[in-house]
């Protein structure tokens, strides 16, 4: 029997146009609590900066914030871009999470700024120095995070033996040495960056040693998702994505437009390669269509779990989506 596929969010808090962030963030919650309510395995916020569309940028307090009014779902960072961070801050924030939503926390670290480089400066002095570092910088976390750690000089005792799992994220196969050579969980980012998928996932299998974290490989893939009760419906809702990748392309840094009608134009914008490519995984429909376009990734990619991107101008037209899709994993898991 194929085990069971478990699905997720991954949460960026775009703010669309006319709504504050107050409300994206709250926005964010009613999320959470709706894919909560539908057996979603987790809600991860990412980390950006220097985005006036976008309100994940203090990620440990927004987990915070939503582990706090919600009860069983886990939520953690996907991710907190390491860095930009000290080792240290980082473990006594997770640490601290731990303390107040025990089993729940999850901590995901990725090597990229989550910002342009300018702001990566401002961020870090030293980002260059601290991104080639990454794997040791990861060792740091694992070392705070240890119980071993107590008779050390430099400590988080806040965070000592609290267990919160590290996963690796990335959008290369860079990462993906890494988290087979550390052994552990490994999260891709093909909600937009599809190019390098199928040989990272190849790379971490093959490369993979069991270690105190995990006996075999777990991989986790993103997916944009936007199922609506038509292949119609959701394509209009697709249009506020497809211009808002056009602005990231174009430098643009509106926030997020009503969806319109999927005219030629638009349908010509799509089949612009970089385009094409960074959109890839992009499953829009009804919940037939996206069923079927779920199935041939999970086979072609044999991926532990899916984590989704739901952009969409609308919470309402988000929240229907959600329930949507676990309906049609549900479905997916009962005839595997």
């Amino acid at each position: 029997m194929k085990h069971t596929i478990a699905y997720s969010i991954l949460e960026l808090a775009i703010v669309s146009q006319g709504e504050t962030i107050q409300q994206t963030l709250h926005n964010s919650l009613a999320l959470a609590k709706e894919a909560e309510a539908h057996h979603y395995k987790r809600i991860w916020f990412a980390e950006h900066h220097n985005s006036d569309n976008i309100g994940s940028s203090a990620t440990s307090l927004l987990i915070g914030y939503v582990a706090e009014n919600t009860k069983s779902i886990r939520v953690g960072s996907g991710g907190v871009m390491l860095p930009n961070h000290s080792p240290l801050i980082v473990a006594e924030q997770f640490g601290t999470l731990a303390h107040l939503y025990p089993n729940r926390i999850d901590l995901g670290l990725g090597r990229a700024p989550g910002t342009d480089q300018q702001t990566a400066r401002a961020i870090r002095s030293d980002f260059m120095e601290a991104a080639h570092s990454f794997p040791q910088e990861i060792e740091k976390i694992q070392q705070y995070f240890s119980v071993t750690n107590k008779v050390a000089s430099v400590r988080a005792p806040v965070a000592e033996g609290t267990a919160v799992p590290l996963y690796v994220l990335g959008s290369t196969t860079d990462s993906a040495h890494i988290a087979a050579q550390k052994g552990l969980p490994y999260a891709f980012a093909s909600h937009f960056a599809s190019t390098h998928l199928h040989n990272a996932l190849r790379i971490y299998e093959q490369e993979f040693q069991p270690s105190e974290f995990l006996d075999t490989p777990y991989t986790i893939a993103g997916v944009n998702v936007l199922v609506a009760d038509s292949d119609e419906e959701a394509d209009q809702l697709f249009t506020s994505l497809i211009r808002m990748f056009v602005g990231i392309l174009t430098g643009s840094r509106a926030p997020l437009q009503p969806p319109t009608e999927l005219n030629e134009e638009l349908k010509q914008v799509l089949q612009h390669p970089t385009l094409q490519q960074m959109l890839r995984y992009s499953f829009v429909g009804s919940k037939q269509t996206v069923k079927t376009q779920i199935q041939e990734f999970l086979e072609e990619t044999g991926v532990n779990e899916l984590i989704t991107v739901s952009t969409m101008y609308n919470l309402d037209d988000r929240l229907k989506s959600t329930r949507l899709l676990a309906e049609i994993m549900t479905e997916i898991n009962e005839n595997r």
